[in-house]
């Protein structure tokens, strides 16, 4: 073997042998980094596209009550209900009422329902109060009241700062109607999964439903953060932004 007495050709040795190093390491950076993709890609494709919810064409816009105070009220806890800015629809003739508090609150709630064609409110009661903040449900089963075809009604949500002074009441609500189910609807239902459910209802118009459906699938499966994505994402489709965050800890 030649031996080389030149130092620089030393150097330029050594500094050969380094580069083939460093270029071997970062191939096999490279290498790997290729290697994780597929895991990454097939994470996403597990993830259901969100669906769309379609409003009815004859939606009456401008029936939703947004949770401001009606007077002075400093430190009264903000509340929305989860419904669209048009008449929502249920097939249900007892369906779940969803609504939110921001933060939780000792004072009255009260929630009301009525028939819009009559005088007297078809159900007047006080709530027991929540034991947190965040979305809540009502369910018309628990008090037997269940709703006609074809008949509009409309409830309210109601924190209730001082009994005396009803003017600063804050109150949220919004309008329902029970229809009978189109064939369409019922046909896709039939051979859907339980994780569709809420993207048919959706796509149908069936606004109360496809919330309920969401809501329920989240208390069934509390840790899919990608199932509260899609509720935020349906919230977001009919102007409620602020509420229901996917991250949310708890359904």
């Amino acid at each position: 073997m030649k031996e080389y007495s030149n130092p620089a050709i030393w150097i330029l040795i050594a500094s050969f042998t380094l580069l083939i190093s460093l270029s071997a390491f970062a191939s096999d950076r490279r290498d790997k980094k290729r290697k994780g993709k597929p895991s990454d890609q097939s994470k996403h494709q597990s993830i259901s596209p969100m669906f769309i919810y379609k409003p009815p064409k004859r939606g009456k816009p401008g029936n939703r009550v947004g949770g401001g105070t009606r007077g002075q009220g400093d430190n009264i806890s903000p509340l929305a209900a989860l419904v669209p800015d048009h008449t929502g629809l249920t097939t249900k003739n007892q369906p779940s009422l969803y609504w939110f508090l921001a933060n939780s609150t000792t004072n009255r709630i009260e929630f009301t329902i009525s028939n819009k064609q009559k005088i007297n409110p078809l159900l007047e009661i006080s709530l027991t109060n929540p034991d947190r903040q965040g979305i809540q449900c009502i369910h018309l089963s628990d008090y037997g009241l269940k709703l006609s075809s074809g008949i509009e009604y409309q409830w309210f949500v109601a924190l209730v700062p001082d009994p005396d002074s009803r003017s600063k009441d804050i109150v949220a609500g919004g309008t329902i109607k029970h229809i009978k189910p189109p064939k369409t609807l019922t046909q896709r239902l039939t051979k859907a999964g339980m994780m569709k459910i809420p993207g048919i209802y959706a796509d149908e118009g069936i606004w109360y439903d496809a919330l309920s459906a969401i809501c329920e699938l989240i208390k069934t499966h509390p840790n899919d953060k990608n199932l509260r994505l899609q509720r935020a994402s349906l919230l977001q489709q009919v102007g409620l932004p602020e509420v229901s965050p996917y991250v949310e800890k708890r359904p």
